[in-house]
């Protein structure tokens, strides 16, 4: 049928953009944080591409309901405005017509919401949480960003290196400031090769180089010139790493088994994503009717500002059930009711051709 041909044509190409726009803005605001504690030294640079995708992941579930929101709103919306729904409609076709090639379209994108709800957002929240503690286990110069000053774990050593080889193992341009026995010691070197020991230690060897050392505030200090001076390159004791109680974390299974107030709020809040993912599908073909004759973008702020108050109020009932202040039937469940209620009258009013408030609303 050409209609639903067309519909689902221009929803799947709409959303395709749409996802590609959103997860474009995610990447570049969570970028300039991420590269902002990669340049002070605070995560190493070989972990950039990984916490981004960890991320994108966590995001994924709310970034494809927008998407599907959005997608629905602006096909529609572009329909009014080029008078294609006056000719669906003159046809025969009712707004209640466009409700099952809409949900066809929508469905796979939900399930897949679910699923990244339930399983793999929480497994990615997991990753993420132990990669950080991984990270915290490195050794100090795995921790260190080429061009930029480091200091060690134990705050007695302050380490710069310029670059290192394709494979690490080889450094250039190397300075170290110590502090040992109230002296203070900085070695220089062109070069230096990372190795380690029958023991496990891992060790740089600074190769022809210049060893200066002398007290604070004084004038007397001594140099002392080196073929190959070897530092102890610091790490933690390896230890089982453990994700704590970071309940976004926590598998699904790990929840439905659990009586806890705060499991049993974040299970209700992974199942609040697909079903407010469905009510804002619905809730988009009422806010899609415009008047051909004025602008779209009204329709489109406020459909944007009901979403936003949508996933705020979910956000604060699954805050204020977590802590117990009230129980979970009291605390999501009345949020999606109150959207349904509004979604179910606007969409009568536009169904019956009204304007979506009444005039006595629209007088005061």
């Amino acid at each position: 049928m050409l209609f639903k041909t067309s519909l689902t044509k221009e929803l799947f190409y709409t959303s395709l953009s749409t996802i590609l726009i959103l997860s474009g803005v995610v990447i570049a605001q969570r970028s300039v944080y991420i590269f902002r504690l990669a340049a002070k030294g605070i995560i190493p640079n070989d972990a950039i591409d990984t916490i981004l995708v960890f991320n994108l992941l966590k995001h994924l579930p709310l970034l494809l309901s927008l998407t599907l929101f959005l997608t629905v709103l602006i096909t529609l919306t572009r329909w009014y405005k080029d008078s294609e729904m006056v000719i669906w409609f003159t046809s025969g076709l009712g707004l209640s017509k466009f409700i099952k090639p809409i949900i066809l379209f929508s469905l796979p994108i939900i399930i897949l919401i679910a699923t990244l709800s339930f399983y793999i957002s929480p497994w990615a929240v997991h990753k993420a949480e132990e990669f950080k503690k991984g990270l915290k286990s490195r050794d100090e110069l795995a921790t260190i960003t080429p061009g930029v000053f480091k200091e060690s774990k134990s705050d007695n050593r302050i380490f710069y290196i310029e670059g290192f080889s394709e494979l690490g193992n080889i450094v250039k341009n190397i300075f170290v400031q110590s502090v040992q026995n109230s002296k203070v010691g900085i070695i220089i070197a062109n070069e230096g090769e990372r190795i380690e020991n029958k023991r496990g230690e891992d060790y740089i060897i600074m190769k022809k180089g210049r060893r200066y050392e002398g007290r604070p505030n004084s004038q007397e200090f001594s140099t002392t010139y080196f073929e190959e001076y070897g530092i102890l390159i610091e790490k933690d004791t390896a230890q089982a790493i453990k994700v704590g109680e970071v309940y976004e974390a926590k598998s699904t299974l790990e929840l439905l088994k659990s009586d806890s107030t705060r499991y049993k709020a974040e299970l209700y809040w992974r199942l609040s994503l697909p079903i407010s993912a469905l009510l804002l599908v619905f809730l988009a073909i009422p806010l899609s009717f415009i008047n051909p004759r004025s602008g779209r973008s009204a329709n489109i702020i406020l459909a944007l500002l009901l979403f936003v108050i949508y996933n705020n109020l979910l956000g604060v009932s699954h805050s204020i059930v977590s802590i117990g202040n009230s129980k979970i039937l009291y605390g999501l469940w009345p949020v999606h009711l109150s959207f349904a209620t509004i979604t179910l009258y606007l969409f009568y009013r536009r169904t019956l051709n009204l304007p979506l408030f009444t005039t006595k609303f629209l007088k005061k």
